[in-house]
C-alpha cells in the first residue's frame, strides 16, 4: 500500500508560507498585557453616559474614547482569532479567542448607551455642535450614520426590553440551525466507487457535482425525503422568524420588514426592486444556459440534480503558489502600478498564510483590523480555482488597505454591501485576462463556464431567494398563514419561472425553502446579486479601457464608510438605484454564453 500523505504540523511549515502576526503583537505576552489593560479600563467610557448633549467638547471626547476603545478591542480580537484559525487544536489560542469574544461582549455593553444618546440629541443642538467645533465636524458623517435611525428608535426602557428579548426573537433561527446541522439524519448514499457514505448537506453538494448521474439522483432524492418528513417543523420555524421581523419593523415605525432591514444599511428599496425587475427581464438568458447544459450532457430530461455537474471537464491549467502569484500580478495589471505595489507587498511581507496544516481552519478569508495588515488565510491547492480564490481575497485585502490608508478610524471600514464588489471585481478581471491569454478551447470553455456558473448561482439564484424572502414577509404582514403547503406552492412556481422549460420539474425542489439558512438572515441575500452585477460592470469598464474607470474604481476602494454605500458606488461609476449596471452585467453574461455555446454547443 502507498503511504498516506499527512498534513504538516504548524511548526513544520516554512516561515515564508505563514502570515506574520508578530506585527500585531510582538509576543503573546504583549497581547496578554493589552488584553488586561483593556479589561481593566473599558468601563471608564461609561462616565460619558448621560453627558453627550452637554457640549461639543464632551461629545468629541466621548466619541474619541469610544473609537479608541473599539480600535483596541478589534486588534485584540483579530490576533486571537487568527492565532486560533492557524491551528484550531491549539488550546492556548482557543482560550485567547474565547477571552477576546467575552471581552468584546463586555465592551459592547459598556458602549451601548452611545448611539441612542446621540439620536436623542436635538437635531439643531447637534448641528450647532458640529458648526462650532472644527474637530468634531470631522465626524459629521459618522453621526449621520447613527441619526438616520431617528424616528425609529424607541425609548431607552422600551429598547432595553426588546434587547432583552433577542434570544426569544432568535429562537426559531436557532432551532432551524440545530435541527438542520445536528439532529437531521439524511441516511446513507453511495459515492462514485460504490462506497456507503452518510449524507449531510456538505456531502450532498459534493455528490451533486458528480459525473455519475445515479450518484446525483440518489443524493437528491434521499436529502429531500428527509426534508419532506420535517416540512411542517421547518415551516413553523421560518414562519415564526418572519413574523418576528415584521413585528420588530412595526414597533420601530417602519412600513415593512424590508424597509427596516435596508434602512440599517442605508440601501434604498429601489435597489432591491430594480434588481428583481431586471433579473426577471433577463431570465431568457438563464433558460438558454440551462438548455445548453441539457444539450451538452445529452439528456432527454434535465433534472434539478443535473444543474451542478461539470459540463466542460477539468481545466488543464495548474499553478503552484509561486506561479499563481506571478499570474495574479499579470492579471491585475489593468488596475495600475499602485494597486500592484500593494499586491506585491502582500506577497513580500507575509500577509498571507498559504498552505494547509494540521488543525488549520478550512476555506479562505481576508481579515484584520484598522491597525493591522489586511491578512489572508488560504489552504492552497495547485489549481485554477485556487488562483481565483487568491485574487478574490486579494481584492478584499487591497480594498481594506486603501480604506485604512485614506480614511480616519471613524471611516476605516466598509459595509458588506460594498465588500464583495472589490473581491468579485478581481475575479472578473482574472476571467478577462484568461480569456485574452488562453487559446486552448478546453481551457476557454472551463473559464467561461466558471464565470457563467458563478453568475447563475450569485445573480439569478440569490435573486430567486430574495423574491421568496420578500413574498413570505409580505404574506405574513398581510395576515396570511405561512404553511408548508403555501410556501412549497409558491416556491415551485418560482423555480419553474427561473429555470425555464428545459428543466424538468422535480416535485421535491418545491421544498428547497426548508433547507436555505439565508431565509433567516432578513433581506441579506440580494446583496450577493447586486455585488456580482456591479463587479461585472466595473471590471468590464476597467478591462475595456473606459475613460476614468480605474480612477473611479479606486475612489470607491479608498472611500470606506466616509459616505453612504449607494453614494460610494456612484463615485465608482455605478448607480445601483438604476438598471444600467445590471443591463451591462447581463450583456457580459450573454457575450460569454454566446462563446460557450459556440465552443461546446
Amino acid at each position: 500500500m502507498s503511504e498516506v500523505k499527512q498534513l504538516p504540523l504548524r511548526e513544520e511549515l516554512p516561515e515564508s508560507q505563514t502570515w506574520d502576526l508578530a506585527k500585531i503583537y510582538s509576543t503573546d505576552e504583549a497581547w496578554e498585557a493589552e488584553y488586561q489593560a483593556v479589561e481593566a479600563t473599558f468601563s471608564d467610557v461609561a462616565k460619558y453616559a448621560g453627558t453627550l448633549a452637554n457640549s461639543a467638547a464632551t461629545l468629541l471626547d466621548a466619541t474619541k474614547a469610544l473609537l479608541e476603545l473599539t480600535r483596541k478591542i478589534e486588534k485584540i480580537y483579530v490576533y486571537a482569532s487568527m492565532k486560533s484559525d492557524q491551528d484550531t487544536a491549539n488550546s492556548k489560542y482557543q482560550g485567547y479567542n474565547a477571552q477576546a469574544g467575552a471581552l468584546w461582549a463586555k465592551v459592547s455593553g459598556a458602549i451601548a448607551f452611545f448611539e441612542p444618546e446621540v439620536i436623542g440629541i436635538e437635531p439643531t443642538t447637534l448641528a450647532g455642535f458640529l458648526a462650532e467645533n472644527a474637530e468634531l465636524a470631522k465626524y459629521t458623517h459618522f453621526f449621520d450614520q447613527i441619526t438616520q435611525a431617528r424616528g425609529h428608535v424607541l425609548s431607552p426602557s422600551e429598547e432595553k426590553l426588546l434587547a432583552g428579548a433577542t434570544d426569544i426573537f432568535d429562537a426559531s433561527q436557532n432551532t432551524f440551525g440545530v435541527l438542520d446541522n445536528a439532529d437531521l439524519k439524511f441516511g446513507i448514499v453511495q459515492d462514485e466507487d460504490g462506497n456507503d457514505v452518510e449524507l449531510s448537506n456538505g456531502v450532498y453538494s459534493k455528490h451533486l457535482e458528480s459525473t455519475d448521474r445515479k450518484v446525483r439522483k440518489q443524493a437528491f432524492d434521499t436529502l429531500y425525503a428527509t426534508y419532506d418528513q420535517f416540512q411542517h417543523t421547518f415551516a413553523s420555524t421560518l414562519s415564526q422568524h418572519t413574523h418576528g421581523h415584521n413585528y420588530l419593523a412595526s414597533v420601530h415605525n417602519y412600513d415593512s420588514a424590508r424597509q427596516s432591514a435596508l434602512a440599517a444599511t442605508t440601501i434604498p428599496e429601489t435597489v432591491f426592486e430594480t434588481l428583481v425587475a431586471q433579473v426577471n427581464d433577463h431570465l431568457p438568458l438563464l433558460h438558454r444556459y440551462v438548455a445548453l447544459r441539457k444539450k451538452v450532457l445529452q439528456l432527454d430530461e434535465l433534472h434539478t440534480y443535473d444543474l451542478y455537474t461539470p459540463i466542460t471537464g477539468e481545466a488543464s491549467l495548474s499553478y503552484d503558489y509561486e506561479a499563481a502569484k506571478a499570474e495574479a500580478l499579470q492579471a491585475l495589471k489593468p488596475l495600475g502600478d499602485d494597486y500592484l505595489a500593494i499586491v506585491q507587498e502582500a506577497f513580500d511581507n507575509r500577509w498571507i498564510d498559504v498552505v494547509e496544516n494540521k488543525g488549520k481552519r478550512s476555506g479562505a478569508y481576508s481579515g484584520g483590523a484598522y491597525d493591522t495588515d489586511p491578512y489572508i488565510l488560504l489552504n492552497w491547492q495547485d489549481n485554477l480555482d485556487n488562483l481565483f480564490t487568491l485574487v478574490h481575497e486579494m481584492g478584499h485585502s487591497v480594498h481594506s488597505y486603501y480604506t485604512r490608508h485614506n480614511q480616519p478610524v471613524q471611516y476605516g471600514d466598509y459595509t458588506i454591501f460594498l465588500a464583495e464588489i472589490a473581491s468579485t471585481s478581481n475575479e472578473n478581471i482574472l476571467t478577462d485576462y484568461l480569456l485574452k491569454t488562453q487559446t486552448d478551447p478546453k481551457v476557454r470553455a472551463y473559464v467561461l463556464n466558471h464565470y457563467l456558473d458563478g453568475f447563475k448561482g450569485t445573480v439569478f439564484r440569490q435573486t430567486q431567494f430574495a423574491e421568496f424572502e420578500h413574498w413570505i414577509h409580505a404574506e405574513d404582514a398581510a395576515g396570511a398563514p405561512l404553511t408548508a403547503d403555501t410556501m412549497s406552492a409558491f416556491y415551485a412556481d418560482l423555480n419553474k419561472r427561473y429555470y425555464g422549460p428545459a428543466l424538468e420539474f422535480d416535485d421535491a425542489i418545491a421544498l428547497e425553502w426548508a433547507r436555505i439558512p439565508h431565509f433567516y438572515y432578513n433581506y441579506y441575500v440580494f446583496q450577493y446579486a447586486t455585488g456580482m452585477s456591479a463587479a461585472t460592470t466595473l471590471a468590464h469598464n476597467i478591462t475595456t479601457g473606459v475613460d476614468g474607470a480605474v480612477d473611479a474604481y479606486k475612489t470607491y476602494l479608498k472611500a470606506g464608510n466616509s459616505d453612504f454605500p449607494i453614494e460610494v458606488m456612484k463615485q465608482a461609476g455605478v448607480d445601483m438605484t438604476k438598471p444600467d449596471y445590471l443591463e451591462e452585467a447581463f450583456k457580459v453574461f450573454e457575450e460569454r454564453l454566446n462563446e460557450l455555446e459556440a465552443l461546446i454547443g
